[in-house]
């Protein structure tokens, strides 16, 4: 299956003005432009149930301008979360104060997504802002798992490595938290491989030492990630997009890295992957990463050219021009920024000002607008 067209506006037609602020359009969603929220996770939720904090939080990006807002890492299972404060959608009754999010979020002008995920070996953490150390049993903490019991770090408690029913049930859990967020009005959908969590786990030499069909050979540490892919891309909707998060390397000798990526992406692209959400790092405590400015934006340009998908770029993007040249230069195809949308909630708006380029800016707002030029 050839990946669907995705062009720079809903006509088709060439639009003036900076390339950060064409639309682009994946399937039957189109984002008003080329910046997104990255899924950060906030540490915020209760039982894995969104709060009104949440609401404010991604309400207050999409009302910043921002054309897809994905919400952070949800656990596909209540084993699943990074910490016990994480969103969830395991269960029915967390589908409602997602819905709710996933509304504003629409009625701000953006594209609302969500991120699922599991945690595998790197669950049951406290938050960071709370030390993030591994939450004993007696304090609320629980077992982990992983395709191999091999501890995240020294002290910690190695997991359970999963057998062949285990990794059928995980399958189950993304397609039921898949159809959860479909339900709660979720319009693009992004599965969570990367960043050290479980499918991760799978891809990663480093953390998958098994002999069985899910581990060994390339082929097999890939196959949860394409299975549930697959899956997924079954039950999503034919209009609406699909997205994998990836890190295109460990920045670890003899660990995941760029070739691989390269494998699995093309594999992802011929089952109907609209787009490549590459990032680095995160299997191991102790990589040693070469973080500057854009330092991960040559792993996105890498898999666009190679094979010929859509990706999007993250990583210390924080300057208009940067991003504009991302897109400009055919790096990326979406530029995801983090910190500095926590920083600046309206970095879009300020982002067309300084680029020069006239945006709508909400109606209530008019007033504190800057003049162009």
């Amino acid at each position: 299956m050839s990946t669907p067209v995705v062009t720079s506006s809903s006509s088709g037609i060439a639009h003036q003005g900076p390339s950060l602020f064409q639309p682009l359009k994946m399937r039957g969603v189109t984002l008003r432009n080329r910046i997104g929220v990255s899924p950060m996770c906030t540490y915020s939720a209760r039982e894995g149930v969104a709060q009104d904090w949440h609401l404010i939080h991604y309400g207050a990006r999409a009302l910043g301008g921002a054309g897809v807002v994905l919400v952070e890492a949800t656990a596909v299972t209540a084993e699943g979360r990074i910490s016990p404060a994480d969103l969830g959608l395991w269960d029915d009754g967390q589908i409602a104060a997602l819905a709710r999010i996933a509304r504003g979020i629409a009625d701000q002008g953006a594209a609302p997504g969500i991120q699922l995920a599991h945690a595998g070996r790197k669950a049951g953490h406290r938050p960071p802002h709370r030390g993030g150390d591994r939450l004993p049993e007696a304090e609320g903490g629980w077992s982990t798992i992983a395709p191999s019991p091999l501890a995240f770090s020294p002290g910690e408690s190695a997991p359970r490595a999963l057998d062949e029913s285990g990794i059928q049930a995980v399958i189950q859990a993304f397609i039921a938290a898949t159809q959860r967020a479909l339900q709660a009005g979720f319009t693009v959908i992004e599965l969570h491989a990367a960043h050290g969590y479980l499918l991760h786990q799978f891809l990663s030499p480093l953390t998958n030492q098994r002999s069985d069909r899910y581990g060994g050979s390339l082929q097999n540490r890939l196959r949860l990630v394409v299975e549930i892919a697959q899956r997924l891309r079954v039950i999503i909707p034919a209009n609406l997009p699909f997205l994998v998060r990836i890190s295109a390397c460990d920045w670890v000798s003899g660990g995941w890295d760029l070739e691989q990526s390269l494998v699995l992406a093309q594999q992802l692209r011929q089952l109907g992957v609209d787009l490549i959400d590459v990032s680095t790092g995160g299997t191991v405590p102790d990589a040693v990463v070469p973080i500057k400015p854009g330092y991960q934006v040559p792993f996105a340009e890498a898999i666009r050219a190679q094979v010929s998908i859509p990706t999007s770029a993250v990583g210390l993007i924080t300057e208009p021009a940067q991003a504009e040249k991302i897109i400009a230069s055919g790096a990326a195809d979406l530029v995801l920024l983090g910190r500095e949308l926590l920083r600046d909630p309206h970095w879009p708006l300020h982002a067309a000002h300084a680029l020069g380029h006239p945006v709508a800016w909400p109606a209530p707002y008019l007033r504190a607008a800057p003049p162009l030029g």
